[in-house]
């Protein structure tokens, strides 16, 4: 059996964006875009605010009858605007948010004034300057302008833009369809009573949530026991997804039956083998869905990652590879891992020949120490880890103080 050279991790991250192509669009309902990716730019269909307004709870007046005392000739109040305008030496008692009446030019703070019992009139102590607490229509943005582009992610804040637009939907990008398939007799479902030889499937749990925070609608395929048939079956299943995610049986053991199956169904590998620890016999290739059986450009297609079966290895190829292809998939203007940087709390040795995703903790000071046990399978001691320290590969040592890419870690504390 001839072994292919290991591909970069950086060459095997582009190979994977190249196939992953953004899926039609899709209306969602304002309440349910939260976490999706904006598949157009929202554009302003009004101004906001939409009118000028106070900021504050006070009284609308001329600046230049300030200061002084001034006859209050009525109220602009939330949803309910003054009909009239002030004059000199007028006052109109006005809410936060209340139109500002014509005439006016700056708002009066309630704290600042004297109130002349009975007499229907206010004392202005010192000057009101121009304009002060007023915010006028447009000032957050005008008419026909961009407020959100295309690619962005939808959260909160997104949300409250959009509606105060008015906008009840948003065309998003869809979420990717993901069939979920562990392999190994050896597997057993959380819960379930072990036998000897047997093992708990951590991956499938670990990959469900990770899915979820990256956005994908997940169908479990029933984990395929080591023969080619139960193989044959589950990836038959699977390919009629967006995107197929296996887990184990893809190295060179006598077990190790996705690649060859997946030969057989026709799927056109693009690489396997990269130079990353741990993570090092993931495969990719791609399956096309079109009637002919052909591949186009067009033609929908199945992407399938074949992850290696420890679990910190299906956690690392998951952040470096699945997540940047489903985000792709939605259409985010950068799918890539977001790196960024930190330096190191203490020396590491390195890999040769390999990049090395390391599990870090930060220090008070914010610098990445390395985890006890950085082996593939100890993946308890991975639900420690603030994130990954990215080690390049070479000779020597990376000493304390050095700065290294750093990849955060959802539910690191």
């Amino acid at each position: 059996m001839i072994v292919p050279l290991l591909l970069q991790v950086d060459d095997a991250l582009e190979t994977v964006l190249a196939e992953a192509r953004p899926l039609p669009a899709e209306q969602v309902r304002l309440a349910a875009a939260a976490g999706r990716y904006l598949a157009e730019p929202v554009i302003a269909t009004i101004d906001l605010p939409p009118f000028t307004n106070s900021g504050m709870d006070g009284y609308a007046v001329r600046h230049a009858d300030t200061p002084g005392r001034l006859e209050v000739i009525g109220e602009s109040a939330a949803g309910t605007p003054f009909s009239g305008s002030v004059g000199p030496g007028q006052a109109v008692t006005i809410s936060t948010g209340a139109v500002l009446p014509d005439g006016a030019d700056a708002v009066a703070p309630i704290e600042w004034i004297d109130a002349l019992d009975g007499a229907g009139a206010i004392e202005v102590p010192r000057p009101v300057p121009h304009d002060f607490s007023i915010r006028h229509a447009g000032s957050d943005v005008e008419h026909g302008t961009e407020v959100l582009a295309a690619g962005r992610r939808i959260g909160p804040a997104q949300i409250g833009a959009a509606a105060s637009l008015g906008l009840s939907w948003l065309r998003c990008g869809s979420l990717p369809r993901v069939a979920v398939l562990t392999t190994g007799s050896e597997l057993r479902k959380p819960g379930e009573r072990l036998s000897p030889g047997q093992i708990y499937d951590s991956n499938g749990p670990l990959l469900y949530a990770a899915l979820a925070d990256a956005g994908a609608d997940v169908t479990f395929i029933p984990t395929a026991a080591d023969t080619r048939d139960a193989h044959r079956e589950a990836i038959t299943q699977a390919l009629d997804h967006d995107v197929v995610i296996s887990t184990g049986g893809v190295s060179v053991g006598g077990h190790d039956l996705v690649r060859e199956i997946e030969r057989e169904l026709g799927v056109h590998e693009l690489f396997w083998r990269i130079a990353l620890k741990p993570g090092k016999p993931l495969s990719f290739g791609v399956s096309d869905r079109s009637p002919a059986g052909e591949r186009s450009e067009h033609a929908p297609a199945t992407l399938l990652f074949g992850l290696p079966g420890n679990p910190v290895s299906v956690l690392v190829c998951f952040e470096l590879f699945v997540r940047p292809a489903l985000l792709a998939l939605q259409g985010a203007h950068e799918p890539r891992p977001a790196f960024g940087r930190a330096r190191l709390a203490t020396h590491v040795d390195r890999n040769p020949e390999r990049d090395e995703l390391i599990r870090v903790r930060l220090t008070t000071d914010g610098r990445l120490e390395p985890l006890r046990g950085q082996n593939s399978h100890q993946l308890a001691i991975t639900a420690l880890a603030a994130g990954f320290a990215r080690i390049p590969a070479g000779s020597g040592t990376l000493a304390a103080g050095d700065e290294v890419a750093y990849l955060p870690l959802g539910g690191a504390s």
